[in-house]
């Protein structure tokens, strides 16, 4: 299985740092709160000082969003949703500890961290590209959309839609729950200090999942115009 960003998603977005990372014998049972905790703390004391709007991290996926012709406070990237939310009710959603894990450290890195159910998605490519338009996108309630041509989507090798808006929404037909055995995480960053970013990330994430899965075995890449492609799975 391989994932990778298209050739004119680089072209067209010159600032964009990204990396990706696998891991196998995840489950439900891991206790993530301590460690959820420590990043989600991370991310608040940031928002004690200004609001997530400000960040260049946020502010630079917004120019992105701009730039695809979306209103940026209609679509917010994911890791501004997920500040945003902390911000206001000074918690974070529990839904799964792999997820938990993930959002926590979206938020404390405010870049998006997505995270999806590898088994679920469609061999042998996974790719960041613009949509065609006929593309299949299951919602978290079931309902199926298409996204229109010419939008960033995470499409795999049956066109299903693994995403909206490139980091607005995931799809739950992709999403970590308790069938879940191993996952595929993507971050991506825009702003000018992402390629510190990114394996900082990716760190995180590994050494959260070797705390909570000691078997999990996470390796990881970042992706370059010249490297773009990730190969994880058997």
């Amino acid at each position: 299985m391989r994932f990778r960003h298209a050739d004119v998603i680089w072209s067209d977005h010159p600032r964009l740092t990204a990396g990706a990372l696998s891991a196998s014998g995840v489950d439900a049972a891991a206790d993530a709160g301590a460690v959820v905790d420590a990043h989600t703390a991370r991310a608040a004391a940031r928002l004690a000082d200004a609001t997530e709007s400000e960040f260049p991290e946020v502010l630079a996926w917004r120019r992105t969003f701009a730039s695809m012709g979306l209103r940026p406070t209609q679509y917010r990237c994911a890791s501004e949703s997920l500040l945003r939310r902390l911000r206001k009710t000074g918690t974070l959603p529990r839904i799964h500890p792999v997820v938990d894990l993930c959002n926590a450290i979206s938020a404390a890195h405010a870049v998006p961290v997505a995270v999806l159910d590898a088994d679920r998605i469609a061999a042998p490519l996974l790719e960041v590209r613009h949509a065609t338009g006929e593309e299949h996108y299951e919602d978290f309630g079931g309902a199926v959309d298409r996204p229109a041509a010419g939008e960033v989507t995470f499409a795999d090798s049956a066109g299903r839609a693994h995403a909206r808006r490139w980091t607005h929404r995931q799809s739950g037909h992709s999403a970590v729950g308790g069938h879940t055995r191993r996952i595929l995480v993507v971050t991506e960053a825009m702003h000018e200090g992402g390629a510190e970013t990114v394996p900082r990330v990716l760190e995180a994430v590994a050494a959260g999942l070797r705390t909570l899965w000691p078997a999990s075995g996470p390796v990881a890449s970042l992706l370059t115009p010249s490297a773009p492609e990730f190969a994880f799975g058997a």
